[in-house]
């Protein structure tokens, strides 16, 4: 799949909110927060869709580096109305906005490859500007370790 611009409306998303550097995360922290969303996916009202979703919140800051600085990840599901939280839980609404939208093929070991050349070439040589924030689906398709495994990668643009 190519790179695309696609705009999303607005939506909101409910689950757990968690902060830390990619390594952090990587090394088991986000397994554990994936494994307790499963767990607890029957208290969130209103899901759209078995699909969940890792929200990644970046500080304004040019000399932000993910696998050091801790930031903002969210683990979460898509909801078609903000009602009541679960316990321990939060609730975020990400406002309509322009994304590159990409699938990643392969292994989730090598999504890095993935990322870099969406922010380190495509953004760039597409004259847009990445916003604070981006964030991956993962449905039916996802396999984390499969060479078949695919997840869609959409990253907000300015």
């Amino acid at each position: 799949m190519e790179a695309k611009i696609v705009t999303l409306p607005l939506f909101n998303v409910v689950g757990f909110s968690v902060e830390a550097n990619v390594e952090t995360f990587e090394a088991g922290l986000g397994l554990s927060i994936y494994q307790s969303l499963m767990d607890r996916k029957d208290e969130v009202h209103n899901r759209k869709n078995e699909q969940v979703m890792l929200m990644q919140i970046y500080p304004v800051n040019p000399d932000f580096n993910a696998q050091e600085d801790r930031f903002t990840h969210l683990l979460c599901y898509e909801v078609s109305e903000l009602g009541e939280v679960p316990q321990n839980m939060i609730s975020h609404t990400v406002q309509e906005s322009k994304y590159v939208a990409y699938t990643h093929k392969g292994p989730e070991s090598e999504l890095g490859h993935t990322y870099d050349y969406l922010y380190r070439q495509w953004i760039p040589d597409s004259g847009y500007e990445p916003k604070e924030y981006d964030f991956e689906i993962w449905d039916e398709r996802y396999d984390p370790e499969s060479p078949d495994n695919e997840i869609d990668i959409f990253i907000a643009l300015k």
